[in-house]
C-alpha cells in the first residue's frame, strides 16, 4: 500500500471452512507478530523490529522460539467455532513502537504531523481494503479489535472508517477510549512523556493543563456513530480509568440519540461480568491489563447481537 517505500503488511486471514455465505470478521494489529498467534511453521516471521518483551524475540527479531506463544490472546478457534473471521497483523508492519523509526510509514509520508497512534489507525484501513475485496468475507460485517494502544487505533480507526460497522477497543486508556481530562489512571503529560511518538506534537502543547483541551475522548466514540462500540475493561486495570471510560459513554449517548441509533442503555457501571451489550456497550471483569478467551467470548456475543449470528456452528 502506498508508494514503493511503504513498508508491506502481512495480513494473517483465518475463516471458517464450513461456511455458507461471507463471513463476518474481526480485524485488528497484534503486537508481536503473526506467528505468536499460531504454530503452524508457514507462517513468516516478522523480518523488521520488535520489541524485547515480545515472546521468543532476540534482539529485536523475531525467532521460531515465538510462534503460537499468544495463542490465547486471540484465540483465534473460539471466532471460527461462531462462524467468524479473523484478520490480524503485526503492528510493525506499519509503524515499529518507538520513536523516531525510520522505516515505518510515518518516514515515508514525512510531511504529515501524525503519530504511531494514526499510523496504527491507517493500517487497519490497508487491512479493511483488502478484506472488503475477499469474496469469503461480509464486507458489511467488520469489526474492529484491539488492546490497550492497539485499541487506541482501533477507536480511530472506526471513527474514521464508515467500512468498520463495529468497533471494540479494550482497556484503550489515554489517548483512547478514557477522558484526557480526567484525574484518575494515566495522565496527558504522563503519556506524552512515556511514549512521545504516539500523538503529535498539538497534544502535548495540553501536558500541564489538560482541562484546556477544546474536547474530550467522547467525542471519538461519538464520530462512530451510529455504529456499535463495546468499551471493555478489567477491575485491576485502574491505570487506564474503567469508570471514566463509562463516563466517555454517557457523554457520546446523546449524538447517538439522535442519529436513532439507541445508545447507552445503563445509567451506573454494571456489575462485573454483566455485558451492556447496547449500541455503545460496556463491560467489565475481574483481573489485570490483558486480552484473553474469555474476553473474546464477549466480543463474539457482542458482534452476535449487533450482526446477527454468524449460524456456522
Amino acid at each position: 500500500f502506498g508508494p514503493p517505500a511503504a513498508p508491506p503488511i502481512h495480513v494473517l486471514l483465518v475463516v471458517p471452512n464450513d461456511r455458507k455465505k461471507p463471513a463476518p470478521a474481526f480485524v485488528g494489529l497484534n503486537f508481536c507478530g503473526n506467528h505468536t498467534l499460531v504454530t503452524d511453521p508457514s507462517v513468516a516471521l516478522p523480518a523488521c523490529w520488535m520489541p524485547r518483551n515480545c515472546p521468543g524475540c532476540t534482539n529485536n527479531q523475531a525467532t521460531d522460539a515465538g510462534r503460537g506463544k499468544q495463542e490465547d490472546v486471540w484465540a483465534l478457534e473460539q471466532s471460527i467455532d461462531r462462524g467468524y473471521a479473523v484478520a490480524s497483523f503485526y503492528m510493525g508492519d506499519i509503524e515499529p513502537d518507538r520513536p523516531d523509526a525510520p522505516e515505518g510509514i510515518r518516514a515515508v509520508y514525512r510531511n504529515h504531523d501524525w503519530g504511531a497512534i494514526a499510523a496504527w489507525a491507517w493500517g487497519v484501513s490497508r487491512a479493511v481494503d483488502y478484506l472488503t475485496k475477499d469474496k469469503d468475507i461480509d464486507a458489511k460485517r467488520i469489526a474492529v479489535v484491539g488492546h490497550s494502544r492497539n485499541g487506541k487505533a482501533a477507536l480511530v480507526a472506526a471513527a474514521f472508517d464508515e467500512r468498520i460497522a463495529l468497533a471494540i477497543p479494550l482497556q484503550a486508556g489515554c489517548g483512547g477510549t478514557s477522558p484526557s481530562r480526567g484525574k484518575i489512571g494515566e495522565s496527558v503529560q504522563r503519556i506524552n512523556t512515556s511514549f512521545p511518538h504516539w500523538f503529535n506534537g498539538q497534544f502535548k502543547k495540553f501536558n500541564e493543563q489538560p482541562d484546556r483541551l477544546p474536547f474530550d475522548q467522547h467525542c471519538l466514540i461519538a464520530l462512530c456513530a451510529p455504529r456499535p462500540v463495546l468499551l471493555a475493561n478489567a477491575l485491576e486495570d485502574t491505570w487506564a480509568n474503567p469508570d471514566g471510560q463509562f463516563e466517555m459513554l454517557q457523554a457520546a449517548d446523546p449524538v447517538y440519540r439522535f442519529l436513532g441509533a439507541g445508545g447507552l442503555e445503563k445509567s451506573r457501571t454494571p456489575e462485573p461480568g454483566q455485558l451492556v451489550d447496547s449500541t455503545l456497550g460496556y463491560y467489565i471483569r475481574p483481573g489485570k491489563h490483558s486480552m484473553t478467551r474469555d474476553d473474546w467470548k464477549i466480543f463474539l456475543d457482542f458482534a452476535d447481537k449487533h450482526f446477527g449470528k454468524a449460524g456456522i456452528k
